[in-house]
């Protein structure tokens, strides 16, 4: 009988092999996961959904060979629909809002036989950079409870920080897999743009800005998640595997066996793009990260980043708001609502009428000077493999630190605009990029270092952050 120490200590991949070989039974598995969601999670409000029963019944009956991760449990974020469970996006205006039908990227997952144990928590349309909805209540940080998980996938990296599954559905539109990985010692890649499974709208992926993997405890397991979602053909956007299939695998389990063949050129970025200060463990940290991608004998040049954030930003910003109030609109016109009736948050309707305010030669503007940032950053990558930089400018926030209903709004913004500034801009361009745990602050909480890469590269950083977890084990959970 698998004990709940033994599933503490086994990641995704090494659950789906015990089960595969018959040492445990999915049942088994999935057994140990509820009971540490049923112990953890009043503490942590990782989960908001809860299908734990349904699960259970349904693990004796999982294809667990229906792929690798056949039979492990899982968790949905609850942006992304799963037929016949709540969705609330985070928002009041959603609340009993039920699923008729799973997203793409959840189906995936169903298809490859892993087992929904529920939904996890999120801010309001993963609009911000920590997790505490107004409908939901915060997520708390496992390694400390006091401190915020991240956004926006909090609920996500607080679940799987906490040991209830090594790995859950996160996505990413901002920042929103590296921030919580990086604030909850876990690692989180955000694939390149067009690689993975989207919905087929582009309000739905935020006009390609947006993109769904996983946070994990292990390297191998999010290669091994990735190749759950791989895009077969070419949708709304370029696929890098079409394309770039010298450099972008269809299988990264596979691609991770073959090491770094050569030293690889690595820009390190210490200054704020936008001129913010940044902490100084934040700068230790990216500073660690340097001597040891030296150390295994790589080239490090500390150099400015090379592109203009401020622009990017903003042109980013116009987009997102129309996105935001596309998705608000329907809602309200089956509620009959206006926007300032709706039970929405405060940050929320700012964006959403700004988006309002966007025409439609704004929103050309903005995706051309976003085309710019991308040829920009190609040709930087001819010389520059890899750029390490902060994930944030400051290590994790105290919760309540940063209100998404705060009355003062320019305050909200200063705080949002000093605390980020790293993590957006690759959401922009495209390009993979990932935060890896390699450091922590004096006072025990994670610190993440970003690396990013060219468009396409995601190999390339999945090679490198295992060459780093080797070399660097950081602990697979928090001590709760």
């Amino acid at each position: 009988m698998l004990s709940i120490e033994e599933y503490l200590e086994i990641d995704a991949i090494g659950l789906g092999e015990g089960i595969a070989r018959g040492d445990y039974s999915a049942q088994e598995v999935n057994q140990c996961a509820v009971e540490r969601a049923r112990s953890i999670n009043p503490a942590i409000n990782a989960i908001i959904h809860e299908d734990y029963e349904t699960a259970l019944k349904r693990a004796s009956t999982i294809d667990s060979n229906a792929s690798p991760l056949g039979g492990v449990p899982f968790l949905i974020k609850d942006l992304s629909p799963v037929a016949g469970l709540p969705v609330n996006f985070g928002s009041a205006l959603f609340k009993d809002n039920v699923a008729d039908k799973n997203s793409h990227i959840v189906q995936r997952y169903i298809e490859a036989g892993l087992n929904i144990l529920g939904k996890t928590n999120t801010p309001e349309w993963g609009l911000t950079l920590t997790t505490e909805p107004t409908l939901n209540g915060p997520s708390h940080n496992p390694w400390n409870l006091k401190y915020s998980t991240g956004g926006s996938s909090g609920g996500a990296a607080a679940a799987v920080a906490a040991g209830i599954v090594p790995a859950a559905h996160a996505s990413d539109g901002g920042g929103s897999i590296r921030i919580p990985a990086a604030n909850c010692g876990l690692f989180g890649l955000k694939p390149s743009r067009g690689l993975t499974v989207i919905e087929d709208r582009l309000a739905e992926c935020w006009s390609g800005f947006s993109v769904g993997h996983v946070v994990s405890q292990t390297v191998r397991d999010s290669a091994a998640f990735l190749d759950l979602i791989i895009n077969d053909n070419t949708g709304l956007f370029a696929n890098p595997a079409k394309s770039l299939a010298t450099v972008t695998p269809t299988n990264f389990t596979d691609a991770l066996i073959e090491p770094i063949n050569r030293p690889l050129r690595i820009a390190l970025v210490t200054t704020h793009p936008t001129g913010e200060s940044i902490d100084q463990e934040v700068i230790a940290a990216v500073h660690k990260a340097g001597a040891l991608l030296e150390q295994l004998g790589h080239h490090i040049e500390e150099r400015p980043h090379p592109a203009d954030h401020a622009t990017a930003g903003a042109a980013m910003t116009k987009i997102i708001g129309v996105h935001v109030l596309q998705s608000i609109k329907p809602r309200l016109d089956q509620l009959g609502l206006s926007l300032d009736e709706a039970p929405v948050e405060l940050s929320t309707k700012v964006m959403a009428k700004g988006g309002a305010k966007v025409s439609a030669s704004d929103y050309i503007e903005a995706r051309d000077q976003l085309h710019a940032v991308e040829m920009l950053m190609h040709d930087f990558h001819t010389q520059i493999d890899v750029i390490v930089s902060p994930v944030l400018s400051m290590t994790p926030a105290p919760l309540g630190w940063l209100d998404m209903n705060a009355n003062d709004v320019q305050d909200y913004a200063r705080k949002f605009r000093e605390y980020s500034g790293f993590t957006a801009f690759y959401n922009g361009s495209g390009a993979p990029s990932m935060s890896v745990p390699l450091h922590s602050t004096d006072a025990g909480l994670p610190i993440g270092v970003m690396m990013s890469a060219d468009w396409g590269h995601d190999a390339l950083l999945l090679k490198l952050a295992a060459q780093l977890e080797q070399a660097s084990p950081w602990p697979r959970r928090a001590p709760i």
